[in-house]
């Protein structure tokens, strides 16, 4: 398979294709994309999932459809300026990724897609319900608890000795922290003691490292949001020295360095996305569509990372894998 960069591009990219009639209608359709990290541009992996998929149902770029694509690298104080401005412009759906992504299209009014990184969009308040949002956002939904299980069984794969792990999240960011709770108790309700490890900034890396360090985890479970995949090496090389098995939420992460990953297929999830963005094109409102639930979730284990870690990964582990990085 030909690896998947998360992490694309710095910066935003604005691109408007020549209007063409459209088979049907004539129209050109306006497509925003906002995340808080890197853009999810044409040559980007993500953009080119997702114009894809909005190609097979006949939303050609350059054609009948136009993109504006931004990502803030972290600076989420840059979202509802960007969301502004795409609103300002006419963008009929804008596709999203990330907790504070959706409060910021929340707040502007734009229908909005998320595609992955939301959180439990019902406890934080973003819709009313998975089966009737009821405001101008819809997506794909989160089953934190569900995957903390799983993760969890295959690092006792790994480590069966497994009694505490280290969970490592953005503090700031109310998805993701409702997403460590909920992560926390699966882990607890199976007997395994947590160790919080809360982060607000890149700064407070060093501290988080600095606690794991004095009461060393038998394993790190890495809630991703734009802080902790913008200082992912870090972890990974945290990891690695300390020789601590660790569990990413989403495949990219793997493939960039990190152990394994459990969790939603990014491919799966774009797919859904832009089939939600083309309903939305067709004139239904996000308040009418509900969230989706993901259906593949592929486990993928790095084998180089484990080698230069030193880790032994037993037949029944690796037998487990959908994918294996070597």
């Amino acid at each position: 398979m030909k690896r998947r960069e998360f992490l694309a591009m710095l910066g935003g990219v604005a691109l408007v294709g020549p209007a063409t009639a459209h088979a049907e209608s004539g129209r050109t359709y306006r497509l925003g994309t906002l995340t808080p990290v890197g853009p999810i541009s044409p040559d980007s992996p993500n953009g080119k999932i997702l114009l894809k998929a909005l190609a097979e149902r006949g939303y050609v770029l350059g054609q009948n459809l136009t993109l504006e694509a931004y990502g803030v690298m972290g600076d989420i104080t840059k979202l509802s300026g960007l969301l502004q401005g795409m609103k300002a412009h006419a963008v009929d759906v804008v596709v999203i990724i990330g907790y504070p992504c959706a409060v910021a299209a929340k707040s502007v009014g734009l229908p909005t897609v998320a595609a992955f990184g939301l959180g439990d969009p019902v406890a934080t308040g973003l819709i009313q319900s998975q089966a009737h949002p009821g405001g101008n956002i819809t997506g794909i939904s989160d089953v934190a608890a569900t995957l903390t299980t799983k993760r969890l069984s295959l690092l006792k794969e790994l480590s069966p000795k497994l009694k505490k792990v280290a969970m490592l999240w953005n503090r700031d960011d109310l998805g993701m922290t409702l997403r460590y709770e909920a992560s926390a108790k699966g882990a607890r309700a199976i007997g395994v003691e947590v160790e919080a490890i809360g982060v607000r900034a890149p700064d407070d890396f060093n501290e988080a490292f600095s606690v794991m360090s004095g009461d060393p985890p038998d394993a790190i479970l890495m809630v991703a949001d734009s802080l902790t995949n913008l200082n992912r090496k870090r972890v990974f090389e945290f990891a690695a020295a300390r020789k601590v098995p660790a569990i990413y939420e989403y495949d990219f992460l793997a493939r960039d360095g990190g152990l394994m990953s459990y969790g939603p297929d990014i491919t799966e999830s774009l797919e859904r996305a832009a089939a939600l963005a083309d309903r939305i094109f067709k004139g239904a409102k996000p308040a009418d569509l509900p969230f989706e639930q993901p259906t593949r979730y592929p486990f993928v284990l790095n084998l180089k990372t484990a080698k230069a870690a030193g880790f032994e990964i037993p037949p029944t582990l690796l037998a487990l894998a959908d994918e294996v990085i070597e």
